[in-house]
């Protein structure tokens, strides 16, 4: 029996291949390689689709995050608060402006930052706050930008897993001052590579954000402030242009399996995803949790099923971060989530039956335990 991937990317491109061949052909014929149609085209429906005003389409995520850090002036000596749990990348970006990451445990049920202990993390330091919508589904905001707005605090969010998430009713993209995007190709709106995008609705940031992402100018050989080379490549925007307008087909299919796994794996014994009444996810990632996650994934594994750890080392406990001296046991409620976490397949192109096999494998793990 064929194993049951954890995302199946080879079939999404498959199901688009005609339109993605032709518009990728038709940016090649175009002969233009840097900027160009093909990236206004994309930033104008992207930036129509999340509701915001302004889009600007970027190399990477990281580096979405990063230029608008760069935008709200944040350098050495000030602070960011950021999530103890996510991926390493939102620490990264803080780090890249010479800023220092302070981490929020998160809300134990949703995983996200923790509104109710963002404001004992404020110092005369502190500058912004970086909400991560993980897995897919939104961070609490409201709570998050009314603190920002007591303290003159910037809201970035990281929304590189929430493509079409809502929260209250309104798409995510425009409720900070800016939100930053991956195009990752596993991403729910996934590119054929690395790409990213930077959404708000503050044209000052839209337009910092444009100069920095081409050497930090504005008109060829005039250079305004030391930018960098991030650009959204027209092939890139080609592709992900196709793919927009798939992308709510998409995200239902996810969200029909997330469904079908809620009912199913209910009587496992599993910590499942718990999703707040104002929360719309789109189930970039169907996360249980576990203290026997190892032996689950292996049980799993033997069975054909593919899962990954969405993460095995929390940001705080890497190498890269032990200047920062925040030994384990010092974000207790981040370890013990990276510790027991797992995920399971789940995508646009996974079928029922392959979820009834993931189901099986679970039901099968959980009741031997009996």
């Amino acid at each position: 029996m064929d194993r049951v991937p954890f995302l199946d990317l080879k079939a999404a491109y498959h199901e688009l291949k005609t339109e993605i061949d032709s518009a990728v052909l038709r940016s090649l014929d175009s002969g233009w390689y840097i900027g160009g149609s093909d990236v206004e085209a994309f930033e104008a429906a992207f930036a129509e689709y999340c509701g915001a005003e302004f889009c600007v389409g970027v190399g990477n995520g990281l580096d979405a995050l990063h230029l608008v850090l760069r935008a709200f002036g944040i350098g050495p000596g000030d602070e960011v608060i950021v999530p103890s749990n996510t991926y390493i990348a939102t620490w990264l970006a803080v780090s890249y402006t010479g800023a220092k990451p302070v981490p929020v445990e998160p809300e134990e049920r949703t995983y996200n930052l923790n509104p109710e202990l963002v404001e004992a993390a404020i110092t005369p330091r502190t500058r912004a706050i970086i909400p991560v919508h993980l897995y897919g589904q939104p961070a609490d905001l409201d709570p998050i930008l009314s603190i920002a707005q007591r303290y003159n605090l910037r809201v970035l969010e990281d929304a590189a897993q929430a493509h079409g998430a809502r929260y209250k009713g309104q798409r995510i993209g425009a409720h900070g001052d800016a939100v930053a995007w991956s195009f990752y190709p596993g991403k729910n709106l996934g590119a054929m590579g690395d790409a990213g995008a930077v959404t708000t609705n503050n044209r000052e940031v839209a337009e910092i954000v444009r100069m920095l992402r081409n050497y930090g100018s504005k008109v060829k050989y005039v250079n305004e402030i030391t930018g960098y080379n991030s650009r959204l490549d027209p092939l890139q925007a080609a592709a992900l242009g196709v793919k927009l307008v798939h992308l709510d087909e998409w995200n239902a299919r996810r969200q029909k399996i997330a469904a079908f796994y809620l009912r199913e794996l209910a009587d496992t014994g599993l910590m499942l995803p718990y999703v707040p009444d104002w929360a719309e996810p789109v189930w970039h990632l169907f996360v249980v949790r576990s203290p026997e996650r190892d032996r689950l994934q292996r049980h799993l594994e033997d069975r054909g099923i593919s899962t990954l750890i969405h993460y095995p080392i929390p940001p705080h406990l890497q190498r890269a971060y032990v200047e920062m001296q925040l030994p384990e046991g010092s974000l207790p409620l981040s370890e013990a989530i990276h510790r027991e976490v797992l995920s399971l397949p789940i995508g646009p192109h996974l079928s029922m039956e392959q979820a009834g096999r993931v189901v099986e494998a679970v039901q099968s793990f959980a009741w031997a335990r009996y």
